[in-house]
């Protein structure tokens, strides 16, 4: 039964490795319907969720290149089951992924939940377009309310997907996050000042 995600990142280097540590019969072996080259209504969801994720390029010279990506919760756009799509905003003007996907539509996107320590993987191509070649996907990815500008829009295609597991995750939270964790403490403690200021003036009267 084919993997999908290994069946791309299992090169015979990778296989050496495999077989060098003792493990390469357990992927030999494997069975199951782990495909994952459709997106689920748990992806989707997830996905939706992220203000940020990694995409990673190559360049002509075999150097990698990753670049974090930004910006509201769920900029990153689900438009089908094997596409996503983003709206590429202005930046430091190096233009490193936009070049290298020039040259190699492939990239691997990984997405990261701290709090929760998921993190999903995926290659996939990815399609350069201008911001009026598709006006209905430009339409669903841009978001006249962020202060970022728009240069280009990128349209990325699902090869395969998988998910990681939790190990060597620290957890981390945004300042909203934090501020809506600790907001019942700090709502709980406004109420025991105002009670410790009546008792103090309830004692002063006495």
């Amino acid at each position: 039964m084919s993997y999908g995600f290994l069946d791309i990142a299992s090169t015979p280097s990778v296989r050496a490795a495999q077989a060098e540590m003792g493990i390469d019969q357990f992927w030999s072996d494997f069975s199951g319907d782990r495909k994952m080259d459709r997106f689920t209504e748990g992806e989707k969801a997830f996905i939706a969720e992220r203000d940020s994720f990694y995409m990673a390029t190559v360049s002509e010279t075999g150097w990698p290149y990753i670049q974090h990506r930004g910006g509201p919760a769920g900029f990153l756009k689900v438009v089908d089951d094997r596409t996503l799509a983003f709206a590429d905003y202005r930046g430091n003007r190096q233009y490193i992924s936009t070049g290298n996907l020039a040259a190699s539509d492939k990239a691997s996107l990984f997405l990261m939940d701290y709090p929760r320590r998921a993190r999903l993987k995926i290659y996939a191509h990815v399609e350069k377009l201008a911001l009026d070649e598709d006006p209905a996907i430009t339409a669903l990815v841009t978001d006249a309310g962020y202060r970022g500008k728009a240069e280009r829009i990128f349209k990325v295609r699902l090869e395969a997907f998988d998910w990681n597991c939790p190990q060597h995750i620290t957890p981390r939270f945004t300042e909203k996050e934090v501020a809506a964790a600790v907001r019942p403490l700090q709502e709980r403690l406004a109420e025991l000042e105002k009670e410790n200021a009546a008792l103090r003036a309830g004692v002063g009267a006495a």
